[in-house]
């Protein structure tokens, strides 16, 4: 990841969930020759999405958790902190969707949602030792 994604109030990273990942793949493969590679340190599949080599994106399965909403794209924010920043969410108003959660070999993230309705994650990645 690029070091610019990694400083605190970067967005750093775009998600999609969806019902249907192939024809996801396929769609967005076509409209923007996107090239996809599977990644399986999530502990569920998952696609990596890359533009000239790059990884850009993901791609999922919408999970058990989050079953009738519609698919969309989310956004992530790179924290220093994502506890931190999850308890400053709610003491703005926020509400926390998904509670800050340890991602194997990425990092902890969180689903806010601000005042208005709006909703965002939050990630503080894993530091490679």
């Amino acid at each position: 990841m690029d070091e610019q994604y990694q400083q605190h109030g970067a967005i750093s990273w775009s998600e999609l969930m969806t019902t249907d990942v192939p024809a996801a793949i396929k769609f967005y493969s076509e409209l923007f020759g996107w090239t996809t590679e599977e990644y399986t340190g999530a502990g569920m599949p998952y696609t990596i999405v890359k533009v000239a080599g790059k990884e850009v994106a993901g791609i999922m399965k919408t999970p058990p958790e989050a079953q009738g909403m519609p698919p969309m794209w989310g956004i992530y924010v790179t924290v220093d902190d994502v506890d931190a920043t999850a308890k400053k969410a709610e003491e703005l108003g926020g509400k926390i969707l998904f509670p800050p959660t340890d991602i194997p070999t990425v990092g902890r993230f969180c689903v806010i949602q601000d005042p208005q309705g709006a909703v965002i994650s939050a990630i503080t990645y894993k530091m490679p030792e």
